[in-house]
């Protein structure tokens, strides 16, 4: 056997670089900013994606970001999933925000697309931990941390649910690792599919439609919503359609 390493440079060993990129700026003030992340961005560099970040954009548009860990970044989304979070853009917010995220004062909902027919209002608290085989994924494990998450039908059709999801935790693939778990992965969801998922869609169907939490300086619950971006509008239609 022979082995080969390849050694990368180590991102945390270099200075972030500002790149010029479209942001699509929800709100913004002196202490923080709300972005609607599009489909296909990565939040920050990491092994495999060093450039061409949404941290790399933050930068750009703000360059004091760059005393803050992250540009301000207090939760992410994963690449495919589209929608709404707050950044944060000095020490104070930044405090402020990540304490509302560890206390659960931030309120975050999802729209999803799920496979399989969902026809009650419910909610599934099981442990979510890195799976012992497949290290890109995560999975419901004893030894996983504790997670909880609401889900609600608006719509569902041929073997499919349109779902609005509510976190209490935030762990990583929550949505995706819960309703995979219920039998229900999200279509498009790729990572992990299962042989109930026959639609063919490009990302996993989740977009960050609401966001609440209360302002760092002003003190006050403060709301944003934001509709699902046009490929998960059209694979609604296209669902929707097919009625055979």
């Amino acid at each position: 056997e022979k082995i080969s390493i390849i050694v990368q440079d180590n991102v945390n060993n270099n200075k972030y670089q500002a790149e010029e990129m479209p942001l699509d700026i929800v709100y913004e003030d002196k202490e923080i900013m709300v972005v609607n992340k599009p489909p296909g961005l990565v939040m920050h560099p990491g092994n495999g994606n060093w450039t061409g970040t949404l941290l790399n954009g933050l930068l750009h548009h703000n360059n004091d970001l760059a005393t803050l860990p992250r540009a301000g970044i207090v939760h992410r989304l994963d690449k495919e999933t589209s929608g709404l979070l707050v950044v944060a853009k000095t020490p104070m917010a930044r405090s402020s925000l990540i304490d509302q995220l560890q206390k659960r004062v931030m309120t975050r909902e999802y729209t999803a697309v799920a496979s399989g027919i969902i026809k009650k209002n419910g909610f599934i608290e099981e442990p979510i931990g890195r799976h012992p085989i497949h290290r890109t994924r995560m999975c419901v494990s004893k030894k996983g941390k504790d997670a909880i998450t609401h889900y609600n039908p608006i719509e569902s059709g041929l073997d499919w649910t349109l779902l609005n999801c509510k976190l209490e935790t935030g762990r990583t693939h929550q949505i995706r690792v819960h309703l995979t778990h219920m039998g229900h992965p999200l279509i498009g969801d790729h990572l992990y599919k299962s042989r109930r998922i026959r639609f063919d869609f490009h990302r996993q169907a989740l977009h960050a439609s609401r966001l609440v939490c209360n302002h760092p300086v002003l003190n006050k619950k403060m709301c944003w919503e934001i509709s699902i971006p046009t490929d998960m509008e059209e694979l609604l239609k296209g669902l929707r359609d097919n009625r055979s």
